[in-house]
Protein backbone atom coordinates (compact mmCIF):
# COMPACT_ATOMS: atom_id res chain seq x y z
CA UNK A 1 0.00 0.00 0.00
CA UNK A 2 0.98 3.58 -0.85
CA UNK A 3 1.00 6.64 1.42
CA UNK A 4 -2.14 8.62 -0.30
CA UNK A 5 -2.08 12.51 1.01
CA UNK A 6 -5.71 14.09 0.76
CA UNK A 7 -6.32 17.53 0.85
CA UNK A 8 -6.71 20.81 -1.17
CA UNK A 9 -4.01 22.15 -3.23
CA UNK A 10 -4.06 25.69 -1.87
CA UNK A 11 -4.52 24.83 1.53
CA UNK A 12 -1.72 26.02 4.11
CA UNK A 13 -1.18 23.02 5.59
CA UNK A 14 -1.35 20.56 2.70
CA UNK A 15 1.29 22.73 1.14
CA UNK A 16 3.62 22.35 3.96
CA UNK A 17 2.41 18.47 4.04
CA UNK A 18 3.10 18.28 0.83
CA UNK A 19 6.57 19.83 0.60
CA UNK A 20 7.58 17.41 3.69
CA UNK A 21 6.35 14.42 1.61
CA UNK A 22 8.29 15.46 -1.51
CA UNK A 23 11.49 16.20 0.31
CA UNK A 24 11.33 12.72 2.49
CA UNK A 25 8.59 10.03 0.89
CA UNK A 26 8.87 10.86 -2.91
CA UNK A 27 6.27 7.94 -3.81
CA UNK A 28 3.30 9.35 -2.13
CA UNK A 29 0.35 10.01 -4.39
CA UNK A 30 -2.08 13.29 -3.26
CA UNK A 31 -5.55 13.22 -4.11
CA UNK A 32 -7.14 17.16 -4.35
CA UNK A 33 -10.54 16.98 -2.85
CA UNK A 34 -11.62 19.89 -5.63
CA UNK A 35 -10.24 18.30 -8.18
CA UNK A 36 -10.92 14.48 -7.70
CA UNK A 37 -13.92 14.64 -4.98
CA UNK A 38 -14.17 13.16 -1.29
CA UNK A 39 -13.70 9.66 -2.27
CA UNK A 40 -17.44 8.16 -0.40
CA UNK A 41 -16.27 5.15 0.39
CA UNK A 42 -13.15 6.12 2.59
CA UNK A 43 -15.27 8.40 5.03
CA UNK A 44 -16.43 5.48 6.95
CA UNK A 45 -12.62 4.27 7.43
CA UNK A 46 -11.47 7.40 8.20
CA UNK A 47 -14.27 8.40 10.66
CA UNK A 48 -13.74 4.84 12.61
CA UNK A 49 -10.00 6.20 12.55
CA UNK A 50 -10.02 9.66 13.83
CA UNK A 51 -13.69 10.13 14.73
CA UNK A 52 -15.93 12.63 12.82
CA UNK A 53 -15.97 14.58 15.37
CA UNK A 54 -11.89 15.16 14.33
CA UNK A 55 -12.56 15.02 10.55
CA UNK A 56 -15.09 18.06 10.57
CA UNK A 57 -13.49 21.19 10.60
CA UNK A 58 -15.20 23.23 12.30
CA UNK A 59 -12.43 26.04 13.09
CA UNK A 60 -12.28 26.80 9.50
CA UNK A 61 -13.40 29.60 6.92
CA UNK A 62 -15.83 27.03 5.05
CA UNK A 63 -17.47 25.92 8.48
CA UNK A 64 -17.73 29.42 9.69
CA UNK A 65 -19.81 30.63 6.57
CA UNK A 66 -22.41 28.30 6.60
CA UNK A 67 -25.58 29.81 7.97
CA UNK A 68 -26.82 28.10 11.48
CA UNK A 69 -29.34 25.90 10.27
CA UNK A 70 -26.53 24.03 7.99
CA UNK A 71 -24.19 23.86 11.33
CA UNK A 72 -26.83 22.85 13.61
CA UNK A 73 -28.05 19.97 10.98
CA UNK A 74 -24.73 18.51 11.85
CA UNK A 75 -24.92 15.94 14.70
CA UNK A 76 -23.74 12.14 14.32
CA UNK A 77 -21.60 10.64 11.93
CA UNK A 78 -24.00 10.11 8.97
CA UNK A 79 -24.91 13.88 9.10
CA UNK A 80 -21.33 15.00 8.98
CA UNK A 81 -20.61 12.60 5.47
CA UNK A 82 -23.56 14.45 4.01
CA UNK A 83 -21.46 17.15 4.99
CA UNK A 84 -18.27 16.56 4.13
CA UNK A 85 -18.99 15.26 0.81
CA UNK A 86 -21.17 18.26 -0.34
CA UNK A 87 -18.64 20.53 1.04
CA UNK A 88 -14.92 18.97 1.17
CA UNK A 89 -13.13 22.50 2.15
CA UNK A 90 -15.58 21.44 5.69
CA UNK A 91 -12.80 18.08 6.15
CA UNK A 92 -9.98 18.75 8.70
CA UNK A 93 -6.68 18.62 6.39
CA UNK A 94 -4.38 16.46 5.40
CA UNK A 95 -6.35 13.25 5.74
CA UNK A 96 -3.06 10.85 5.32
CA UNK A 97 -3.48 6.93 4.37
CA UNK A 98 -0.08 5.68 5.64
CA UNK A 99 1.37 2.66 4.12
CA UNK A 100 0.76 0.63 7.19
CA UNK A 101 -2.94 1.26 7.37
CA UNK A 102 -3.54 4.31 9.62
CA UNK A 103 -5.00 7.12 8.83
CA UNK A 104 -3.85 10.65 10.70
CA UNK A 105 -5.56 13.41 10.34
CA UNK A 106 -3.23 17.21 10.59
CA UNK A 107 0.49 17.72 9.34
CA UNK A 108 3.23 16.94 12.38
CA UNK A 109 6.48 16.53 10.54
CA UNK A 110 7.50 14.23 13.77
CA UNK A 111 4.85 11.72 13.69
CA UNK A 112 5.43 12.17 9.39
CA UNK A 113 9.20 11.28 10.10
CA UNK A 114 8.05 8.39 12.37
CA UNK A 115 5.68 7.21 9.89
CA UNK A 116 8.16 6.84 7.13
CA UNK A 117 11.14 5.97 8.39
Amino acid sequence: MTITLYGITHCDTVKRARAWMAEHHPGYQFHDFKKQGVPAARLPAWEAAVGWERLLNRQGTTWRKLDDAAKAAVQDAASARTMMLAQPSVIKRPVVEWADGSITVGFDPADFARRVG
